[in-house]
């Protein structure tokens, strides 16, 4: 290794024995207190809160030093998460009947798809995925991902499933009333290729999908 790194084997094993620093001793035990206030904080202290849990139990120390350590040992509090709104049905878009009536059973394939969107929250933002399921399979035979929430993100979806799956004229596309599913360019889609919209009742998540997909 010291031939590899080109440094003296004597100058190495002189690293090796040297005590800790000061600083590097003052760090060691900061760094065991940040652990503990974060752990009893369940995670969610920041750099601020932490710094100000330590020094009212005493332990002083800077607002910068505390901030390095957690830095330096990837220590981040876990972001309270915020309920995000995917599904706006208060719009004047077109709405379609409710052709499934809560009957998920169909005889055949593409007989009748499913579709949603959901929330993923990561350190980035949110990011939006939208899905169409056959019922009959229960697979999804399209998927979009993106970080709005917009008709373009459901469209994309679509493509990919009608590219997929292939469905003959008379499929059924059963979803929830949002307006992203409600726009004239969605639904010239849908004419287009022969597919016939159906929506859920306004404010019942049990009309839109199956109850295993929506406890997944």
């Amino acid at each position: 290794m010291c031939r590899v790194l080109r440094v003296s084997r004597s100058g190495y094993y002189d690293w090796f024995d040297r005590p800790d620093s000061a600083r590097s001793s003052a760090d060691r035990c900061l760094l065991g207190h940040i652990r503990r206030v974060h752990d009893q904080s369940r995670q969610h202290y920041g750099i601020v809160k932490c710094w100000e849990k330590l020094n009212q139990e005493g332990i002083h120390c800077g607002r910068d030093q505390v901030a390095r350590l957690r830095r330096e040992h990837d220590i981040f509090s876990k972001r309270r998460r915020r309920f995000v709104i995917t599904t706006r049905s208060k719009h004047t878009d077109w709405i379609a009947p409710n052709l499934l009536q809560r009957n998920f059973t169909v005889d055949k394939p593409n007989a009748a798809w499913v579709g949603d969107v959901t929330f993923i929250a990561t350190r980035e933002g949110w990011l939006y995925l939208s899905i169409l399921l056959d019922l009959f399979s229960r697979k999804v035979g399209g998927w979009s991902m993106g970080d709005r929430n917009n008709g373009e993100l459901v469209r994309s979806c679509l493509d990919m499933a009608i590219q997929h799956r292939l469905p003959e004229p008379g499929l059924i596309h059963h979803t929830d009333r949002g307006s992203i599913y409600g726009t004239k360019t969605y639904q010239e889609e849908l004419n287009e290729k022969g597919i016939i919209p159906s929506m859920s009742r306004k404010g019942d998540c049990w009309e839109s999908l199956p109850h295993e997909v929506l406890w997944v």
